[in-house]
């Protein structure tokens, strides 16, 4: 009887999280994600007022990379986890004409707000401070910009290394650095 729970806990922990779903946009709908009037103002406001930090994440219908990261990343239960807990992400078209208001209080849609912030690439994730400044451009304070698709261990240590505020580590340890010795510790030469 034993060996049948283990092998099917096994099944169970084998299966993994469903990938979001493609929304009318052509892009994935996750249920960590916001669904915001997009004005980073007040989602700003709102992520504040439940203790969370604000990331934006930039993608496009038909990129393969966005697509990856839906189903190899973002269902890592590590990045669920901060996901759900510490971050308001929200979701932005490469190409939209939705409106949007940047921190600055310029009003524009998706695709111009991506050329503003120079977002080449999908998916980008942008990373914000707990705190707004309200005469700079979402690009212009970002704490962190992750621009192409990475795997679950290089994303959960970015989450992790933005929620812990380590970027204002005056030391010698950058992102890269952190990421390096995170490996270590894990001592699988890994960066799943």
């Amino acid at each position: 009887m034993r060996h049948i729970l283990a092998a099917m806990a096994a099944l169970l922990l084998a299966i993994p999280v469903a990938a979001a779903e493609l929304g009318d946009d052509g892009l994935h709908k996750a249920d960590w994600m916001r669904d915001t009037f997009k004005d980073l103002r007040e989602d700003f406001a709102e992520a504040k007022a439940e203790g969370k930090r604000v990331v934006v994440i930039v993608e496009q219908r038909g990129c393969i990379y966005c697509r990856d990261m839906h189903e190899n990343t973002f269902p890592d239960p590590r990045i669920q986890k901060l996901l759900h807990e510490a971050y308001f992400p929200i979701q932005l078209n490469l190409h939209g004409d939705t409106e949007i208001v940047d921190t600055d209080g310029e009003a524009l849609s998706e695709k111009a707000a991506a050329r503003k912030w120079n977002v080449l690439f999908t998916p980008t994730m942008i990373f914000f401070p707990p705190e707004l400044d309200e005469s700079k451009p979402a690009a212009a304070q970002a704490v962190a910009i992750m621009p192409g698709a990475f795997g679950p261990g290089t994303t959960f240590d970015m989450l992790t290394w933005v929620a812990e505020e380590r970027y204002l580590d005056q030391s010698e340890e950058d992102f890269q650095r952190y990421h390096a010795r995170r490996i270590r510790e894990r001592n699988d030469g890994s960066t799943e």
